[in-house]
């Protein structure tokens, strides 16, 4: 059976801006699918990986539009929910000259917050796998405590846990992060993806804070610090350093989520449960971030999040160029 990757959080529709700056000119805004975990499910399937959203959409217009488009990237959404309780959740993307990001949510509360614990299924876990999560479903009690029900069912099924810290600081009520509340589920996974920049916010000593996390039982932490050279360590093989390529940026909106699902992509390929990971040696661990890094570095020269998602045959061709 081909490893599953199932990304679990918010799909949601982002408003990008057609990045107007100067006085006098209208800013105006277009409708794309979007959320990092619904990102990261069509990175993975672009690539040909076995990939599932899990999640909750609002039974509206929206929630339509990005089930359709899910599936028309070849997500499976059978673990996708629909709820007449909320609505599908909305996110306003500004750029500025250089194509970085700012975001305004319309999301409290929005139909993924809505998700509980009980509406995981067992089946769903079925199989070898990896189960990924951001730090967006953690922003409120409830769909905190399904996020580590989901990691618990993975984690009993003997699946690959990814944590993506993706730190939206004007998510969190009052924009006060629960920092020991991130640490704890950041730690909880077997790979962990996080920004030197998200780490400063969660310790004085982001490097420590790498230290502790492995410590605490995390495999592989991969850091990542805009263009410049992504780190990894790993608790079997030590520490390493890939030089990420030189491209024309035209957005970044989508840049983390295609290095993730390039990541999960690999990692599935390897096998998917946490022995396969722990065995991976520093070359292959070199090889599959270099890997990643060009599924980033490829999305970044394109529009939106999910056209901007290169396919197998793009991101070996970016891989090619450095």
């Amino acid at each position: 059976m081909t490893t599953k990757i199932m990304a679990f959080g918010e799909a949601l529709i982002d408003f990008l801006s057609n990045g107007a700056t100067q006085a006098g000119e209208l800013e105006s805004f277009t409708k794309f699918p979007g959320g990092a975990p619904a990102n990261v499910a069509v990175a993975a399937a672009q690539l040909g990986g076995n990939s599932h959203f899990a999640g909750q959409v609002g039974d509206d217009a929206f929630g339509h539009f990005l089930k359709s488009s899910l599936e028309s990237y070849g997500v499976v959404t059978d673990s996708m929910l629909m709820t007449n309780e909320a609505k599908t959740a909305l996110a306003f993307v500004s750029l500025d000259n250089t194509g970085e990001r700012s975001f305004e949510f319309y999301r409290n509360p929005s139909a993924d917050m809505l998700f509980r614990e009980a509406d995981f299924k067992p089946a769903w876990f079925e199989g070898h796998g990896v189960f990924h999560t951001c730090s967006n479903t953690l922003t409120d009690e409830s769909i905190t405590q399904a996020t580590l029900a989901g990691i618990r069912m993975a984690r009993a099924a003997n699946w690959v846990v990814s944590i993506d810290v993706n730190l939206r600081i004007n998510l969190w009520p009052d924009h006060n992060v629960d920092t020991q509340q991130v640490i704890d589920w950041m730690q909880s996974g077997d790979v962990v993806k996080a920004s030197l920049e998200e780490l400063a916010v969660l310790a004085d000593d982001p490097f420590a804070l790498i230290d502790e996390s492995l410590a605490a039982g995390v495999t592989l932490f991969v850091l990542t610090d805009g263009g410049n050279s992504i780190r990894f360590y790993s608790k079997a093989q030590g520490k390493g350093e890939v030089v990420t390529p030189k491209v024309d940026v035209k957005d970044t909106t989508a840049a983390g989520d295609a290095f993730v699902g390039g990541l999960l992509y690999q990692l599935a390929e390897q096998g998917g449960d946490s022995d396969s990971l722990a065995a991976l040696s520093q070359a292959q661990l070199t090889d599959i971030i270099r890997f990643a890094a060009a599924c980033g570095a490829d999305s970044v020269t394109k529009l939106g999040a999910y056209p901007s998602l290169p396919t197998l045959e793009q991101a070996q061709a970016r891989l090619s160029t450095f």
